[in-house]
């Protein structure tokens, strides 16, 4: 049965980015119908990542709502969705998956053909905007724009979850605790009694986000059975912060009179067993790859995306920091620009 809006626009508020760097706007948007293959969310929370204020700051495209890390429940469906009904409780993906082309069929990559990273602030199917304010187009990000009340994304940009999984907090599955998750278990597939190197927990010029990046794969790598998690960044405090999450030693790249890919392999007599570069930095991949023993592979984070929901064990409490009212959202975009957080969750009016 369809809900009472399921084939209208819906009018609901929306955090609305009209320049870089200017603080969002609250507005009254214009949110359409979900078209072929796509749904409309009620988004219940969403979670603030670096690579929103990155573009945020940038000369992106503008107007924009940003956001792409929520849980939502589907309000409806359109023409062609079959795997979801409305009232299901799902996770949003920024880069999606159709199943049918050939990377989705490889089993070896989930950089779909079709679904792939959108940079033009469109839609896939028609290349239109779902939303607008006053007759004027408003842009998407990510394929999702999660930080208005109501969203329209791909039926292949969003994952089913069980309804008792807590919607306020699951929204940091869906982009970042989940990639390093995946990338160590999935991509890596980090063995017992391994030993794991970890480049970047948070050194100068990296955001929060970053040494979060760090501390999800070094929790992943813990309960995989990795014996030695070994943490490399200059930053003493956030050093300190990561082995909470299991590193079991730190590295400061200043403190050493010798390259740092030769001092890992001097202590790990020979290279570590698995590299995971959290930097995104083409001089840091290439430390990070001569850091590892001989034909072992580098797992660079930022080149996976939504891999897992194994995660039963995960403490996402512990990646938390703040809990803002979807009002308060600039609040969560200076909290972030000031390295004070982890994650903040922003949440939505129920």
């Amino acid at each position: 049965m369809s809900s009472s809006t399921s084939h209208q626009v819906i009018t609901c508020k929306a955090a609305v980015a009209w320049g870089a760097g200017e603080p969002l706007v609250m507005e009254e948007v214009q949110v359409s119908p979900p078209q072929q293959m796509e749904i409309r969310i009620k988004v219940v929370s969403t979670s603030l990542c670096r690579s929103d204020l990155s573009a945020w700051e940038s000369h992106a495209i503008f107007p924009r709502i940003f956001g792409h890390e929520a849980s939502g429940i589907v309000e409806s469906v359109g023409l062609g969705v079959t795997e979801f009904k409305e009232g299901d409780h799902v996770l949003t993906v920024f880069i999606g998956e159709c199943m049918a082309c050939r990377q989705c069929t490889s089993g070896k990559s989930n950089i779909c053909q079709v679904l792939g990273l959108e940079r033009r602030g469109l839609m896939h199917s028609d290349q239109k905007t779902r939303f607008s304010v006053k007759g004027k187009p408003v842009y998407h990000y990510c394929a999702v724009s999660s930080f208005s009340e109501y969203t329209v994304v791909h039926s292949g940009c969003a994952v089913k979850v069980s309804p008792l999984a807590p919607l306020e907090k699951i929204c940091l599955l869906s982009c970042g605790v989940a990639a390093g998750l995946g990338a160590a278990w999935n991509v890596a597939d980090v063995s017992k009694g391994s030993t794991v190197v970890i480049f970047g927990l948070g050194t100068v010029g990296l955001s929060i986000v970053s040494s979060l990046a760090l501390s999800r794969v070094a929790q992943a790598a813990r309960l995989r059975g990795a014996s030695r998690i070994i943490g490399v960044d200059n930053n003493p405090q956030k050093c300190e912060n990561a082995k909470a999450f299991g590193v079991t030693e730190v590295v400061d790249p200043n403190s050493c009179k010798e390259p740092i890919a030769q001092v890992i392999k001097r202590i790990t007599d020979g290279g570590a067993d698995f590299s995971f570069e959290c930097v995104g930095d083409t001089d840091m991949i290439t430390t990070a790859l001569q850091s590892c023993c001989d034909l072992q592979a580098l797992y660079s984070l930022y080149l996976y995306s939504i891999l897992s929901f194994l995660a039963l064990e995960i403490q996402i409490d512990d990646y938390i920091t703040h809990n803002l009212p979807f009002d308060d959202i600039n609040k969560a975009f200076n909290l972030m620009k000031e390295g004070k957080c982890l994650r903040c969750v922003i949440h939505m009016p129920r």
